[in-house]
């Protein structure tokens, strides 16, 4: 099992598959890193040589940001926003949908389980 990035990359997938399961690394990020190192991107992580496997690190880990650094990077501007107390800050401390979604129904993942509200009574037709 090849190791890049901290992170255990499956043996049997394609590289550019493989390569996703780091994070900060999409599919268009892993076919840049096979054309700069030079791998097909039909190969399998198995059939990588230790040099391959080698070039493929130092790519990932000199030319991108990822793993740690990348959700580092990325905390710390949510906290910037934050900071500022603008609109997108705001929506990120109060937990509720950043990107301009609707609030009225729906947004569950964000604003968690629906709350009953003390002395509000069904309306019945």
């Amino acid at each position: 099992m090849a190791r890049i990035a901290g992170v255990n990359i499956p043996t049997h997938k394609r590289v550019i598959v493989a390569l996703t399961y780091i994070y900060g690394v999409g599919r268009v990020v892993a076919a840049d890193v096979c054309q700069k190192v030079g791998i097909s991107s039909d190969s399998r992580v198995s059939q990588l040589t230790d040099e391959e496997v080698l070039r493929i690190r130092e790519v990932v880990d000199w030319e991108y940001k990822v793993e740690g650094e990348r959700r580092r990077e990325i905390a710390m501007n949510i906290k910037r926003l934050m900071d500022l107390g603008c609109y997108r800050g705001l929506r990120h401390r109060r937990g509720l949908p950043v990107r301009g979604q609707r609030t009225h129904t729906n947004a569950r993942t964000r604003k968690g389980p629906a709350r009953a509200i003390a002395g509000k009574k069904k309306v019945t037709k």
